[in-house]
């Protein structure tokens, strides 16, 4: 028995619906424990390519529990898309799909909210989704949330709505001139969703506590990345949750001593979506040429993302924050025709050598890269099957950010397929 968490070390975006794809297959429970359906997991197998937003990764492999824990936010419209759209494929999501009692339902104020809020920003936006996911947070902090378990006692959730729909209608008027939502309508509504969804609600933390006292093994699922959380993250260009490992525990209801191994994911160069500082950035000519052989363009909005150059600086902060035990390297493919490669493992502000991630986003903002260059290997590695026939000066640019973390890398994928993943021993 092994219980894993997986998360980003990065911006988010590092390839992780692959990797829990893999690992599910070990696995018997994977459980989702932050985030919403602003993230997306890729999956590709065979010919057919799986777009995940709320649903775990697990879910195509036959026989496993798929958990949605108590530290998601739901907008149940989408979730119960998302199931039709696998059911439609022949994915068996009633036998396998469990969705947490405690999870805080988004609603069409929430969404409406993100989206004026960022316009009024401007200049200073954070390039959210506009999917309503940190209102929904900030409704659970303010203790004001509704929760999904909330859905199956009409008249306490009518009680509850009335009042988060007169508060938000006051702000919707005086703030932004909006005429604001209905009661009625949201209400008629959400009580059917609730019913939709009735046959997959459990008790989770209980659900998961039994599974572990018999023995099963956990993957727990991270969306977003470590530099996106939002305690730990470059805030307030972050997510509005804890992306971290700690989010895992909490997000499910887990003691954290219950978790064997932290596995970070990672690409072979960095990118990130929406507005911050990104000191390793590449120009205009390598930003256009990456990120088409990369597709880097975001799984839930289809935005471009900003590429540039590995950061070691950021791992570092990844590895540190999150306890990683190891970590897995994606993308290796998409730097095949990149020669020299670069690797930042410093920043220069103020006349000063930073060694560390800075935690100011002001100072983050003015930090210049220092970079190590390394050789690259200018041969193809998509049609590798085996980590040991990887050019040499592949293998040299993994064991020098091995070396640099103090980590082992244990899996390096070279292409969006299964079976295009190399286990290193």
């Amino acid at each position: 028995m092994s219980n894993i968490i997986l998360v980003g070390a990065q911006w988010g975006d590092e390839g992780k619906g692959k990797i829990i794809d893999i690992l599910s297959e070990k696995a018997d429970v994977i459980i989702r424990f932050q985030g919403g359906n602003n993230a997306g997991h890729t999956v590709v197998t065979g010919e057919e390519e799986f777009i995940l937003h709320l649903i775990p990764s697990g879910i195509l492999h036959k026989n496993k529990a798929c958990v949605i824990g108590n530290g998601v936010v739901v907008d149940p419209e989408a979730l119960l898309n998302e199931i039709d759209a696998l059911k439609k494929r022949r994915i068996g999501v009633d036998d396998s799909l469990i969705i947490s009692d405690q999870v805080h339902i988004i609603f069409p104020y929430h969404k409406l909210l993100d989206e004026l809020r960022e316009k009024k920003k401007g200049k200073t936006k954070i390039g959210t989704t506009k999917r309503g996911i940190g209102p929904c947070y900030a409704d659970k902090v303010s203790r004001c949330g509704i929760r999904l378990t909330e859905l199956l006692n009409p008249q306490e959730f009518r009680e509850k709505l009335k009042f988060n729909i007169d508060e938000k209608n006051a702000i919707l008027s005086t703030l932004y001139g909006h005429k604001g939502f209905s009661l009625d309508e949201i209400y008629e509504r959400y009580i059917e969703y609730g019913k939709k969804l009735k046959k997959y609600i459990q008790n989770t933390p209980l659900f998961l506590n039994t599974a572990i006292s018999k023995d099963k093994s956990l993957l727990f699922e991270g969306a977003q990345g470590t530099l996106l959380d939002i305690d730990h993250g470059t805030y307030p260009f972050v997510t509005s949750s804890n992306a971290t490992a700690g989010g895992a525990c909490a997000g499910s209801g887990i003691s954290p001593i219950k978790i064997n191994r932290i596995i970070g994911v990672a690409k072979a160069y960095t990118t990130r979506v929406g507005e911050g500082p990104f000191p390793t950035e590449f120009g205009p000519d390598l930003m256009k040429k990456i990120r088409k052989k990369g597709k880097e363009f975001g799984a839930t909005t289809g935005r471009p993302r900003r590429c540039g150059w590995l950061d070691v600086a950021i791992l570092k902060h990844a590895v540190m924050i999150n306890g990683l035990t190891e970590l897995v390297l994606t993308k290796l493919d998409v730097l095949d025709d990149t020669d020299p490669i670069k690797v930042c493992v410093a920043y220069k502000c103020g006349g000063k050598v930073l060694k560390d991630f800075p935690s100011n986003m002001e100072t983050l903002a003015e930090c210049r890269p220092v970079y190590k260059e390394l050789p690259g290997w200018k041969e193809d590695t998509s049609s590798v099957t085996k980590y040991r026939v990887l050019p040499l000066k592949a293998r040299k640019y993994i064991a020098y950010i091995s070396k640099f973390l103090k980590k082992k890398i244990p899996m390096v994928s070279v292409g969006s397929e299964r079976r295009q993943t190399l286990i290193r021993v």
